[in-house]
């Protein structure tokens, strides 16, 4: 009894060590590895023996296919020159109205992020193309840098979603649901940022004016309606097979995102922007992506071996049941540490470590897993948008012209900020938006 005491420990320093060295910059995949390794051939009965097992089993998950798929569909399509289309062409649309600008990139954000679900290349993307049109039409660069900002991070929650893959994964719950249940707080999140914007444009016309009637009409004569099918209509269609033969019931998640990575092969044809060196350069760059996030979940499932082996994982529902804290309180305190989290490593690197640790608990209290999905995503996400440390606001400054300081980014995203934790807190206090009971 001892033994499995001291052992338990372990795991918990375990967990602590490799945490402390991924924040002072250690290489998340290796130190997961390395560390796990070394404990578990001291420590762990038959450890070598059921290790290869385990990664066997992580390399042949069907679902983990999707990743390279969805990365590749993102990155073809930010090579397609897509965004600027659907930028000029949504602007138009919305040019007669005050801050109308500001409301396309709002909505080009969100088709973005249901196309391509990396956050990264969204926020960069968007803000090369967006921000010197918005500055050159006068519009305030607080407001222009909160609306890119945030409108970039919705492809953590609004699906086909990299992360709620990888949640899925980890959670052990089905991709499709959590698709299905991320619609929901992703549109509020649009429709309020829309309000928010609106809003804003009615009571400072002058920091968010409108488009001057000349332009607008001049690009309405040259084949206005060619324009709209290509921009809009088609980026729709590929939304909507990839997402439609998820929710239909048609395709595996899985096979939706080999359906999505051809169908943005053809888009980027027919925006007239496809090449052999443009697609071995996506294939380049999925192949890097890939690498790192399987990397990375390969040491983790060594280090989920590790700590489940040494018990850490009983010791910790033991904990917590000892404790007498209410699963809402301890979900409050996953979701602070998750938060702080997010300023420091990226979301796969909390999507492997953290998550891991906790579902057991989760499991235990009987707490339904896809609202806890839906909430982790969430969560990071407001932590991607929260000064000083956010990682949205580092991609966006790293494109952003000189005239755009820093101050003015984090001054912009506040009252994005805070849209995103009230929904967060109303998707905690009605559950049933997501539909969960």
């Amino acid at each position: 009894m001892e033994l499995m005491i001291d052992t338990e420990i372990v795991a918990l320093i375990l967990f602590v060590v490799i945490f402390a060295l991924i924040l002072v910059g250690y290489p998340v995949a290796f130190t997961l590895a390395g560390l796990s390794i070394l404990v578990g051939y001291f420590l762990v009965p038959d450890f070598l023996d059921l290790l290869p097992l385990r990664i066997m089993g992580t390399m042949k998950n069907y679902v983990l296919l999707a990743v390279p798929l969805f990365i590749f569909m993102g990155l073809m399509l930010e090579k397609s020159g897509l965004a600027e289309n659907l930028l000029n062409t949504m602007a138009i649309l919305f040019g007669k109205i005050k801050g109308g600008l500001a409301i396309s990139v709002v909505i080009v954000g969100a088709l973005l992020a249901a196309s391509t679900g990396i956050v990264g290349a969204t926020v960069i993307t968007m803000g090369l193309i967006s921000i010197p049109t918005m500055l050159k039409r006068n519009y305030k660069p607080d407001l222009a840098a909160g609306v890119i900002v945030s409108s970039g991070t919705l492809g953590q929650i609004i699906p086909p979603s990299v992360v709620l893959v990888l949640l899925g994964s980890v959670l052990n719950v089905s991709v499709g649901d959590l698709f299905a249940a991320a619609l929901v707080p992703g549109l509020i999140l649009v429709v309020a940022y829309i309000t928010y914007v609106a809003i804003y444009a009615h009571l400072y016309p002058e920091s968010a004016p409108a488009i001057p009637a000349k332009e607008i009409d001049k690009f309405k004569s040259e084949d206005f309606v060619k324009k709209v099918v290509k921009a809009f209509v088609l980026p729709m269609l590929l939304i909507i097979a990839v997402l439609g033969s998820i929710f239909a019931g048609i395709a595996s998640p899985t096979e939706a995102a080999a359906v999505g990575a051809l169908g943005a092969i053809l888009l980027t044809m027919t925006q007239g922007q496809f090449s052999m060196s443009k697609l071995s350069e996506v294939c380049k760059e999925t192949t890097k992506l890939t690498s790192m996030v399987f990397m990375i979940l390969l040491g983790a499932t060594t280090f989920a071996l590790v700590f489940r082996g040494l018990g850490g994982d009983r010791y910790l529902v033991d904990l917590i049941e000892q404790s007498a804290l209410s699963p809402m309180m301890f979900l409050f305190l996953v979701m602070v540490v998750v938060f702080i989290a997010g300023f420091f490593i990226d979301f796969i690197e909390i999507i492997f470590i953290i998550v891991p640790v906790v579902t057991p608990i989760f499991i235990a209290m009987e707490i339904d897993l896809i609202w806890i999905g839906i909430l982790l995503a969430l969560n990071l996400q407001t932590s991607f948008l929260t000064p000083p440390f956010g990682f949205a606001l580092f991609y966006l400054k790293g494109v952003a012209p000189p005239e755009l300081k820093t101050s003015m980014i984090y001054k912009g995203v506040i009252p994005f900020l805070l849209i995103q934790i009230l929904v967060l807190i109303l998707v905690v206090m009605f559950p049933g938006l997501i539909g969960v009971g």
